[in-house]
């Protein structure tokens, strides 16, 4: 597996992973998210991949995208309250539906684990939805704890 970050020709691949990341959503809170809809437009995309505070990373095997990881640097400089720690955000991470089981995720999350490291990064951080408790064992297996939880009381 070469894990490297998205290019314009990934786009198409990108996309499709993004419909599966999406449909996971929608079927777990149908009241929060769109059905068949998209997260950014392609030319979104294509500013994100070209933007290194926001680094893309896909996973390929066989010249084919399998996975991808969107990631955000996030700092909070000056803060009055939160100190100035480096941190890389994990925005989405997905694998094909047909890859999954097959460690491509667990690959791929630690090379971002990886590559938060060599960028001096404090920590890395994400959100997951409760709903999708595949991703949540995924991650508790990949060693996160949670840092906040985030509650909600539907009106």
């Amino acid at each position: 597996m070469n894990i490297r970050r998205a290019t314009p020709g990934d786009l198409t691949a990108v996309n499709k992973l993004l419909l599966q990341v999406l449909t996971v959503h929608h079927e777990g809170r149908p009241d929060l998210f769109k059905a068949g809809t998209k997260k950014y437009t392609d030319e979104e995309l294509l500013a994100i991949f070209a933007d290194d505070t926001r680094p893309v990373f896909v996973a390929e095997e066989n010249g084919e995208v399998v996975g991808y990881a969107f990631c955000i640097f996030q700092q909070h400089m000056n803060n009055n309250i939160l100190t100035d720690v480096k941190t890389l955000y994990i925005d989405d991470l997905c694998v094909d539906e047909s890859k999954r089981g097959a460690h491509v995720g667990s690959t791929l999350y630690r090379y971002v684990l990886g590559f938060a490291r060599e960028c001096g990064c404090y920590n890395l951080t994400l959100n997951v939805w409760s709903c999708n408790e595949s991703a949540l064992r995924f991650y508790q297996r990949m060693g996160l704890t949670p840092q906040k939880i985030g509650m909600e009381q539907i009106l």
